[in-house]
């Protein structure tokens, strides 16, 4: 089906029927803040209180599931993989931190695998932290997914496992980069600043914000909290066990 029929209305739509409810948030919040102290060195708790592997911090099995937050939208061209996936990862990312450069380098291949598979449903979320930059570049991102070619924009930000300098990140300069990747310049630099991809880009990152999240990447890996970007044998081992779980 193509991305264009589906138009910018059709994405804000979609956003407000993805929206939890308030309680929920704040639950979640909750628990990621949790999450980010338990990974303290100096938090006894973070050996106790937690299951945890090389690093990586999983919230405890009797916690609300907070797969209400995987919006399984057929209409969100931020997503791979089927939309009734066994198992989702939430990627919550900035284009401007280094470190979910890295994790998209070396990492999300992997993930993609078990999308192609039809495994696991991965949906990006740009909180977008470092500001003007950062939100233009989110906007881009969708605008290219407009166009069908969100995941090979996406990687064109994070050339080499590197963020983009803010210098780079400038309307222009990602004008020059969707059409390099063939897009059609025009039709992407006018979806990249129309009101219904802002309020899209702004209501996801709100999003974000509202849950708890502080740090990139986070990740919500079948409605449970994972923070950092962690070795790539962490996160196959932590969705080859949520698939496990899904089969029972």
């Amino acid at each position: 089906m193509s991305r264009e029929s589906r138009g910018n209305g059709r994405t804000v739509q979609g956003i407000r029927g993805w929206l939890v409810p308030i309680g929920i948030l704040v639950i979640a919040g909750l628990l990621i803040v949790l999450v980010i102290l338990q990974l303290r060195p100096e938090d006894p708790a973070a050996d106790t209180d937690t299951d945890s592997v090389d690093g990586i911090t999983v919230v405890p099995s009797d916690v609300p599931d907070l797969t209400q937050l995987e919006y399984r939208d057929p209409a969100d061209v931020q997503a791979a993989g089927p939309v009734d996936a066994p198992v989702a990862l939430v990627v919550y990312s900035d284009y401007q931190c280094a470190f979910c450069a890295k994790w998209t380098h070396s990492t999300l291949p992997e993930m993609m695998k078990y999308a192609e598979a039809g495994d696991l449903r991965i949906e990006w979320r740009d909180i977008n932290m470092y500001g003007p930059s950062s939100e233009r570049a989110s906007s881009a991102a969708h605008a290219a997914g407009l166009q069908g070619k969100y995941w090979e924009f996406h990687d064109a930000l994070y050339p080499g496992g590197e963020h983009l300098t803010e210098a780079q990140l400038t309307t222009e300069s990602l004008v020059d980069i969707a059409a390099e990747l063939g897009l059609d310049p025009d039709r992407f630099a006018a979806d990249m600043d129309s009101p219904a991809v802002q309020e899209l880009v702004a209501r996801i990152a709100q999003e974000g914000r509202d849950l708890g999240v502080t740090g990139t990447p986070s990740f919500l890996l079948a409605g449970r909290p994972l923070v950092g970007a962690q070795p790539t044998s962490v996160f196959i081992d932590a969705v080859e066990a949520a698939l496990r779980e899904a089969e029972k």
